[in-house]
């Protein structure tokens, strides 16, 4: 039996405060890192390659553990699950900060990992068993979309100013009082759910083969980048990681008691939703990245002037999701949102891909930060109601986890194709002669165009989902009974009304 979400509306928004501020902190994380990573090779020794294993070891863990932990949530309890994960977290946070050796950073690095996926995995599902009311849910999930975007450049800015200010131990030691404070508020403040207990069955063999099978896929997509995509390494522990999933798809069609709810995956909004997250987050990640390799290779911006020019996309973000993406979803339907958000998104990378070698900041940099922002702050917040349109709450802590899966894939695919892409671009052009600049300025514009083809097709999976649910909203308006008068709104298709009829 699931606890029941709390009573008042402000203990509500109160347990949602808890919920982000843990969220922000684990997103931060996984950017704070890179910033500082120069400093941590030099005291620690690190190599080249060995350095990428401080990155590697989280992403692997987190990547990896998502699907399993939201399942997880759902049988033991979602609030049992983010906090013993809130612990972990910030646990292994301390012992990165003391670490004085390379073995031990890279161990508590994937326990960070492990204790980030435990957390992040249950967040969505329990938003959306505290707000039920749609309305609610909509500014919940928007909300929620914007501190998620918000973590990566709050990550970058933070980053730079504590490893250069202090040193770069405080970038893990600056987690224990804000994982101290969310875990000890969670108690009291987030409904205790009792889950649907193991009696319900774990399908062990299915935990192992997608848990593997993630793990091995993250592995192999970020090493990509060392091995090359034609490499026997790559090739060899991709087609493992892709038999191990697909023995797991096999496997949840004949377990007595899934991983995966068969429900969830004949959702199709759910399989829309994640499908477009993978699409859209690869797209907006290589912007990210690669943009800012344009403003330091290129325009000669300094790390944290490259920052501060991105600054506006969280700005905008911001006033978007958290002003107008709950109102517009309410009125319009999530995939309608979806594909506006996902338009300008597309837009942004083709004026990316024509951007010239003396960019003006304020003539040909703002105005992408201003349609980046606008289209995730419409887009995130739509694809989240999507991903978590499940049919019943017993299943949110999975809806979760697989949403959060679908963007840490998309980013990790998004980054190693689109890298690789304007590497390979950049080498034929010094090879036709083309100074270092222009083959630079060449091989990310063929990126940047490559990303926008990617997100555009995220947009045409939108569109075919708005298609749908105005015949969804048609066919119930059809059948609605003569005589009576209602008002629904789903968040995910938009207002429905049936009329009063004499």
């Amino acid at each position: 039996m699931l606890g029941m979400a709390p009573s008042t509306g402000r203990s509500r928004w109160l347990a949602f405060a808890v919920l982000c501020s843990a969220q922000l902190m684990i997103i931060i994380d996984t950017s704070i890192v890179t910033v500082a990573l120069r400093s941590i090779q030099r005291d620690l020794g690190f190599s080249q390659s060995g350095l990428a294993w401080v990155v590697n070891a989280y992403t692997i863990a987190f990547g990896g553990l998502l699907l399993l932990s939201g399942r997880l949530g759902d049988l033991l309890g979602r609030k049992r699950v983010f906090v013993a994960g809130l612990v972990l977290f910030t646990g292994a946070s301390m012992l990165c900060g003391v670490s004085g050796s390379q073995e031990l950073l890279i161990a508590a690095r994937f326990i960070q990992g492990v204790g980030g996926a435990m957390a992040a995995a249950v967040v969505m599902g329990i938003v959306v068993t505290i707000f039920r009311d749609p309305r609610d849910q909509a500014k919940a999930i928007a909300a929620f979309s914007f501190v998620s975007a918000a973590g990566g450049s709050i990550g970058v800015l933070a980053g730079g100013v504590i490893t250069e200010g202090i040193s770069w131990h405080w970038i893990f030691f600056i987690n224990a009082p804000f994982g101290i404070i969310a875990a000890v508020l969670a108690v009291p403040l987030i409904e205790t759910d009792r889950g649907l207990g193991l009696r319900e069955g774990v399908d062990a063999v299915g935990a192992v083969l997608v848990t593997a099978g993630l793990m091995l896929g993250v592995y192999t997509i970020v090493k990509v980048s060392e091995n090359g995509w034609v490499s026997a390494h790559t090739l060899g522990f991709g087609a493992v990681a892709v038999v191990l999933i697909a023995g797991f798809i096999v496997r949840q069609a004949t377990a007595t008691a899934p991983l995966v709810p068969p429900r969830i995956v004949r959702s199709p909004d759910i399989l829309g939703a994640n499908s477009a997250q993978v699409l859209m987050i690869a797209g907006t990640f290589a912007f990210n990245f690669l943009g800012a390799l344009f403003l330091q290779q290129i325009l000669g911006y300094s790390p944290v002037r490259a920052s501060f020019a991105f600054l506006p996309i969280a700005l905008i973000l911001a006033i978007v999701s958290l002003g107008f993406a709950a109102r517009l979803i309410t009125r319009f339907g999530s995939p309608a949102v979806l594909f506006s958000g996902l338009v300008l998104i597309a837009a942004t990378l083709g004026l990316a891909a024509r951007t010239p070698m003396d960019a003006n900041y304020f003539v040909d940099i703002l105005p992408m930060t201003v349609t980046l922002g606008a289209g995730s702050g419409l887009a995130m917040p739509a694809i989240m109601t999507l991903a978590m349109k499940i049919s019943t709450p017993s299943d949110a802590g999975t809806a979760s986890g697989l949403a959060g899966t679908s963007g840490m894939i998309g980013g990790a695919l998004g980054l190693a194709v689109m890298s690789t892409l304007a590497a390979s671009r950049t080498s034929r052009l010094i090879a036709d002669g083309q100074s270092s600049a222009a083959a630079l300025t060449g091989g990310y514009h063929f990126a940047f165009g490559v990303a926008g083809l990617v997100v555009a097709s995220a947009a045409a999976l939108a569109a075919i989902m708005a298609r749908n649910a105005s015949v969804r909203a048609r066919r119930a308006d059809a059948t609605a009974v003569p005589g009576s008068v209602s008002m629904t709104v789903d968040a995910t298709e938009g207002p429905q009304r049936a009329d009063s009829q004499a």
